[in-house]
């Protein structure tokens, strides 16, 4: 069995080749895929695999791009960190959605599931059409979780409980509305794909989610000041050239 894997972070990539080759040992992993676009690159060179695995949001855009744009067709096994919202949205068409953090047992029953449906699978792609605009629109934080790796631990973390994402000596941490800080294996340019509508780049240095913001006040040079709901010892600023903008998506409750 040939075992295509997308999946953007590498530890938990090696996580599910290894947990795959474990329960299924005559599985093969003929690729481990990072990327919207190398993923495209790859389907366009290489024959249909049996199987994939793959994540929903990558660092290039969604996994639901890749199908969309190359003509095979394979069953998938989408592994991701969506909420409940999702999950249900996706089972009424896909063979299998298995919620982060997985298991042995997860993996071992989606392999069994693609197996019992193998004769008769037929990809559908008006089910990746469909879904795709449910998640690139994200009109809301909260439809989703942050997979954060903190010491020896996987900590999803619901994007709704951030409250704030920030850059200090070059990396970036998150601070939760319950004032927990841990670190992003992410930058911001990528976290403003994933975090939604709800989250505003204030500047280089800070994406704010809409809730967490209590005020904002106006300076001589027209900039705005952020007053969080949480302490928070910097300055966070909008400058007066983003400052209609940032009013705009603020009032959008």
């Amino acid at each position: 069995m040939q075992i295509v894997i997308i999946e953007d972070e590498k530890l938990t990539a090696d996580d599910l080749r290894d947990t795959i080759l474990e329960v299924c040992p005559e599985a093969r992993i003929v690729a481990v895929i990072g990327s919207v676009k190398e993923a495209i690159a790859w389907f366009r060179l290489h024959s249909v695999p049996d199987l994939v695995f793959s994540d929903i949001q990558l660092g290039d855009g969604t996994s639901f791009e890749i199908f969309k744009s190359i003509t095979q067709r394979m069953p998938v096994i989408f592994c991701t960190a969506f909420d409940e919202f999702a999950l249900h949205a996706f089972k009424a068409n896909g063979i299998e959605y298995i919620l982060k953090p997985f298991t042995n047992s997860t993996i071992a029953a989606a392999i069994e599931k693609y197996k019992t449906l193998k004769e008769t699978f037929s990809a559908n792609e008006g089910s990746y059409k469909a879904l795709l605009p449910l998640f690139e629109s994200r009109k809301s934080p909260g439809h989703g979780s942050l997979l954060i790796y903190h010491k020896d631990k996987i900590l999803p973390v619901r994007m709704s409980d951030i409250a704030l994402f920030y850059i200090e000596n070059e990396v970036t941490h998150l601070i939760t509305s319950d004032q927990k800080i841990y670190t992003v294996n992410k930058t911001l340019e990528e976290l403003e794909k994933v975090a939604g509508s709800g989250f505003y780049r204030a500047n280089r240095q800070y994406l704010v989610n809409r809730t967490s913001v209590r005020e904002a006040s106006q300076h001589f040079s027209r900039k705005l000041s952020l007053i969080l709901h949480i302490p928070f010892k910097e300055t966070i600023t909008i400058s007066k050239e983003k400052t209609a903008d940032f009013l705009s998506w603020l009032s959008l409750l």
